[in-house]
Formats: C-alpha cells, sequence, structure tokens
C-alpha cells in the first residue's frame, strides 16, 4: 500500500516537473523608445508649424541626438499654431535659412527645467542660439507657477506643461520668442586697412624723371658735337 501512494507520488511530481517545463517562457518587456520630440508634438495636436520648422531646419534632430547623449537635458518653449498666425504677414517666409535655424534654436534651453525651478535660472538665460546679452537674451521671471519670458522684442508667459520626463521638458508659449538679434541693426564691418606702397616703386616714380632728363641731356650733347664737327669740315673744303 505505501509502495503504491509513493508509485503515485513520484508520478505525479513528475507530471507536474514535465508541465512547467513545457511552458513557453514570456517574452522580455521591449526596451523604452529613444525620446522624439516630433512624436511628442503631433500627440499633443496644435504645433503644425513648429513642427514643420524643427523638421526643415533639422534641429528635431539635434534635439534628439542631444537628449541620447547627454545628461543635461533640454527645455523647449513651444509656441502653438495660433502663436505662429500672430505675426507680422510673411515674416516667417522673409528669413534665411541661417534666421529660421536661430529662431527655433532660441526656443531651447540646454538644460531640464522643471516648472518650479525657473526661480533658479540666472539672467539673461542662455539659449541654444547663443549668448549674445544684447541681441540673443531672454529673461526668465516666475512667481509660483506662472512663468514670464521677456526678450527685448515679446513679452509672454508659460501656458502649460506639453510634457516631462526629466530629461525633457515642453512648454506651450502663447507668442513666438522673437530675439532682437533680427530688429537690431547688425555693425558695420571693419573698413579695409590703407593699401602699402612699395619702396621699390616710390623710387622708380622719383628717379624716373631725372633718369629721363639725363638721357636727354647726353642726346643734346651728342648733337652739338657732331654740328661742330661738321662746321668745321665745311670750313676746311672752302679754305682748300
Amino acid at each position: 500500500m505505501v509502495m503504491k501512494k509513493n508509485l503515485l507520488f513520484s508520478l505525479s511530481l513528475l507530471l507536474m516537473v514535465l508541465f512547467t517545463s513545457s511552458q513557453t517562457t514570456p517574452a522580455p518587456s521591449p526596451s523604452s523608445t529613444p525620446t522624439d520630440i516630433i512624436r511628442i508634438l503631433k500627440k499633443a495636436g496644435g504645433f503644425t508649424t513648429l513642427i514643420r520648422l524643427l523638421t526643415t531646419t533639422q534641429v528635431s534632430t539635434q534635439v534628439n541626438a542631444q537628449l541620447l547623449n547627454s545628461n543635461n537635458g533640454l527645455t523647449v518653449f513651444a509656441p502653438n499654431d495660433n502663436a505662429f498666425q500672430s505675426l507680422k504677414p510673411g515674416f516667417l517666409n522673409s528669413l534665411n535659412d541661417q534666421q529660421k535655424n536661430e529662431l527655433i534654436q532660441f526656443h531651447v534651453l540646454p538644460t531640464f527645467v522643471s516648472i518650479s525651478n525657473f526661480d533658479t535660472l540666472s539672467n539673461p538665460v542662455r539659449t541654444q542660439a547663443g549668448d549674445d546679452p544684447d541681441r540673443l537674451a531672454l529673461n526668465i521671471t516666475s512667481s509660483g507657477n506662472q512663468v514670464n519670458l521677456t526678450t527685448g522684442v515679446v513679452n509672454t508667459t508659460v501656458g502649460g506643461s506639453v510634457y516631462s520626463d526629466h530629461q525633457l521638458a515642453i512648454y506651450q508659449v502663447d507668442k513666438v520668442l522673437l530675439p532682437r538679434d533680427f530688429f537690431v541693426p547688425k555693425p558695420p564691418p571693419p573698413a579695409p586697412a590703407p593699401a602699402k606702397t612699395k619702396a621699390f616703386s616710390a623710387k622708380k616714380s622719383t628717379e624716373g624723371p631725372s633718369f629721363a632728363a639725363d638721357n636727354d641731356s647726353a642726346a643734346i650733347s651728342l648733337n652739338g658735337i657732331w654740328l661742330s664737327l661738321s662746321v668745321a669740315t665745311i670750313a676746311a673744303v672752302f679754305s682748300l
């Protein structure tokens, strides 16, 4: 009886082992998808013009690469379509490719800034367009959850958070941030240095007339000698 029970137990254990080993191992969870600013803005909606400019200037490719290769993160101020429509008609078309790139880079901070940490920034805030305090200045002030932005041309406020993952923060703004660089006249280029006159040329120009005068004097002297000889020869002939 005992042997029969042991046999049944062994068979049951064997069946359990076989059943367990026959189960398919669950597939590992897929790795997280790299951050894509275009995908984020398309999902949010209302940023058609910004998406087009990010794409044509290739700033979107640059942003995605920075997010992969840097630990500093990025902060993007995203003007919605209404903000671009409020610009002067033809303004965007008047910009060349370099200016369009500068415009988009002016909306990107090279660090991640949460909505509660804007008061820790020092003005003027450096953007990816550069840090010229006169032509590319962006000043940010905050009071509670209200964040104010001013460029010297445009004043606006952050309208809300579009996206944040502790690496990339995107905030909606209701106006396009226009840098003063587009409106302040460029300084004139430096005047070219005066051409240097070669010493040889100067010497030649001063000595040239004297050399010519000497030649003329020599010619006159030779003519006088020949005239004198001719007169003497004629006189000798008539004296014979």
